[in-house]
């Protein structure tokens, strides 16, 4: 998923953008510069950050590493420095990593910057346009290609904005995950030989690229059949970062009782099958860990929408020639990835990538768009999308923008306010969101943590008396995103029960709240946006945390979502209390003068 976006350009020699081929090449550097975050941890935008001086050099560079971690733009200006003052910021895209989020804008902003070339506005409803404006209400001057810039050149630097976040672009749009079908193939066009072995199809350079790929995923699907026949584990096998969902799709739930994916001490399995199906079986799967998920009917859309719904980004396929053909047929995959490699297998029955799809001309045939072929060792990749990258130019009217047209439309708002990803609207209220805290330590020393979740991961070991426990404490602390520190705490708790303080169970809470409420006193746009949701339930939407979150079906606890209730409470009693104490000044104050002035008497005391 790798793609070659304009030449690499050195730091010292980079000429400042003078024209439409400049403004079109470092947007390019700026899409580079964004792909390197994609996979390790997901899911989060790629963000890109090129700032250019009026002096003809490159000032400086930033990239969005991960969700929770410091913007692009905002590493781009600590690496300029004063260079920054007057030059011009090249964004592949529109800020807003987090609604209510104003970091990066403030960042811009502040380090002196006149001018920003965005590639294209925020795929997300509730962030499109919304630092494009803000921006340009602090006096920047802000082209966006296609609007304020157009060319073919600058046509070709935006559709490299689109490629390099198809992800969320296509999941906005389509209401379903961006899927990528994959598949190794002899140049005959078997996926195995008559017999079903299949190992191994293409060379170690290219199933090193397929752990990449897997990488990228926020999860993995494969058939029953798949697992039938391969028994996968379908692990990246990177050696860290992201470790992606397995999923398996099952309509009779006729699986083996013990294979890989049945161990989920590495990387968790979902199995995805139709009401009813082996009640039995379901059970024996649910006492190993696997989670069972039962739709009505079984089909790759109904499939799609549902992980759509459970937050997920991008999808990894790598099933048979059945599965394929259905999830083709749904309209579900968006690009393929083909490693076709130099063997001729033969076999009238040996199975292909692609089942029945019902075409029998030639002139029926799927056209890829975009391909990109690239020579892995002895093998040749070849990839290209199913789908072409929605254009994001037509802008879809708001609720209150549609009520204003017609009256009669009245928006409707829910009593519940869910949230989950850090895109979700309310996203800023997640313990994974990028708010640093300051938090005391044993000896009462103040430390900063990344996130609420660093701090949490790492009270887990806080205080035993053990140099491993201290180690993983500082492991966590270092860790550059939120998920990697829960990964690093949550993988030393089940594999080191012994490491974890003797109170944990009972403090975890009272962990949780504490730094909370840190995170909403020293962030007024937070605390402002958690007031405004006075009256609605708070629900952390995690369908995998029963105990933080709300569960799948509501059968969570939701402690995340109390915690912030319960914190809304104590904020708004203080919002009170300040209007009580405040009003009362005023009329002490009031009362003095008109005491001073004689206009009313006062009893003595």
């Amino acid at each position: 998923m790798a793609f070659v976006l304009g030449a690499h350009f050195s730091l010292m020699t980079c000429k400042v953008a003078k024209n439409t081929h400049d403004d079109a090449a470092y947007i390019r550097r700026a899409v580079d510069l964004s792909e390197k975050s994609a996979g390790f941890t997901s899911p989060h935008p790629n963000f890109g950050c090129v700032i250019a001086t009026s002096t003809g050099k490159v000032a400086g560079e930033g990239y969005l590493y991960a969700q929770g971690t410091k913007p692009a733009e905002v590493l781009a200006v600590e690496s300029g420095g004063e260079r920054c003052r007057g030059a011009t910021a090249y964004l592949n895209l529109e800020p807003g990593d987090c609604h209510g989020d104003h970091t990066a804008v403030s960042a811009l902003v502040q380090a002196g910057i006149t001018r920003a070339v965005v590639g294209i506005r925020h795929p997300l409803q509730h962030l499109r346009g919304k630092a494009v404006c803000a921006l340009r209400s602090q006096g920047l001057q802000v082209d966006v290609l296609g609007e304020d810039l157009q060319s073919k050149v600058m046509e070709e630097a935006r559709k490299s904005c689109l490629i390099v976040n198809a992800p969320l672009i296509h999941r906005a749009c389509s209401r379903v995950p961006f899927s990528v079908l994959k598949y190794a193939m002899t140049l005959d066009g078997k996926i195995a030989a008559s017999s079903g072995h299949a190992s191994w199809i293409s060379s170690k350079m290219s199933r090193n690229r397929v752990f990449e790929l897997r990488g990228r995923s926020d999860a993995i699907i494969v058939g029953g059949n798949t697992v039938r026949k391969d028994n996968p584990r379908l692990t990246a096998r990177h050696g860290g970062g992201h470790m992606p969902m397995r999923i398996v799709l099952s309509q009779t739930m006729n699986l083996p009782e013990e294979a890989n994916l049945w161990d989920v001490s590495e990387a968790s399995t979902i199995v995805v099958t139709q009401r009813g199906a082996r009640r039995n079986f379901q059970k024996y799967l649910a006492s190993k860990g696997v989670e069972v998920v039962e739709l009505d009917i079984l089909n790759s859309r109904d499939v799609m929408e549902y992980f759509h719904d459970r937050g997920y980004l991008s999808i990894l396929w790598e099933c048979g020639g059945t599965l394929a053909a259905s999830a083709i047929s749904s309209g579900v995959i968006h690009k393929v990835f083909a490693f076709v490699a130099p063997k001729i297998i033969g076999g009238k029955n040996a199975p292909t990538p692609v089942g029945e799809l019902g075409m029998v001309q030639m002139s029926q045939a799927l056209d890829l768009i975009d391909v990109c072929y690239e020579q892995i060792g002895p093998d040749m990749l070849i990839s290209g999308f199913l789908q072409p990258v929605p254009d994001l130019m037509p802008v879809i009217p708001s609720e209150d923008e549609t009520f204003a047209i017609d009256p009669t439309v009245t928006p409707y708002e829910s009593s519940i306010i869910s949230f989950y990803k850090t895109w979700d609207p309310y996203g800023a209220f997640s313990n994974f969101s990028p708010h640093p805290i300051q938090m005391p330590d044993s000896n009462d020393n103040y430390v900063t943590w990344s996130s609420v979740e660093h701090y949490y991961q790492a009270q887990k070991f806080a205080g035993v008396n053990d140099p491993a426990a201290q180690d993983c404490v500082e492991k966590i602390k270092a860790m550059r995103s939120p998920e990697e520190a829960a990964r690093v705490g949550r993988s030393m708790q089940r594999q080191h029960p012994d490491l974890v303080r003797s109170d944990w169970e009972s403090m975890k809470i009272d962990v949780m709240y504490r730094a909370l409420k840190c995170k909403f006193s020293i962030y007024p746009h937070l605390n402002s946006m958690l007031l405004s949701t006075a009256g609605s339930v708070l629900v952390e939407a995690s369908p995998h945390d029963l105990f933080w979150g709300g569960g799948r079906e509501g059968e969570g606890l939701n402690y995340l979502g109390r915690l912030l209730i319960q914190l809304r409470s104590e904020f708004l009693v203080q919002q009170l209390i300040k209007v009580h104490n405040l009003c009362y000044i005023t009329l002490l104050s009031e009362n003095y003068l008109l005491l001073s002035f004689g206009i009313i008497s006062g009893a003595a005391g």
